[in-house]
């Protein structure tokens, strides 16, 4: 049985935010061996309820900007991060690019399918 991974994505409001979350939710779709956590759940706990969860598999934290929230975010909580992927530094020397937060046109479907093999890479090495 393949090691199982939990995929952290940005839940922030900018159109790689939403690149990161369709990567996350069609990589979980495809692979039994993926799991995927709740950001603003993990930052509003902060009796650190779920904790143990977090600890429980490799995180693959991913970043929708040059902030690296998400990565902070659990770096904060003493989480480690198993890797780390930065949409914006991934997308910037590709032709496409994402330019809605809330809705994904044709260009934003091709990013999320480029962030997606980068995931498929991770999780099935």
């Amino acid at each position: 049985m393949p090691k199982k991974y939990a995929l952290a994505p940005c839940n922030g409001m900018s159109p790689n935010g939403l690149v990161s979350r369709v990567a996350t939710g069609d990589c979980k779709k495809e692979n039994e061996n993926v799991i995927s956590i709740c950001m603003g759940s993990t930052s509003a706990d902060i009796e650190g309820t779920n904790d143990e969860m977090l600890k429980k598999f490799p995180i693959i934290s991913l970043c929708g900007c040059q902030g690296n929230c998400v990565t902070k975010i659990l770096e904060n909580r003493g989480i480690d991060i198993y890797k780390t992927i930065n949409v914006e530094e991934i997308l910037k020397d590709e032709k496409v690019s994402a330019k809605d937060p809330f809705r994904l046109d044709n260009e934003s479907e091709q990013c999320v399918q480029i962030i997606k093999k980068e995931l498929n890479k991770i999780v099935n090495e």
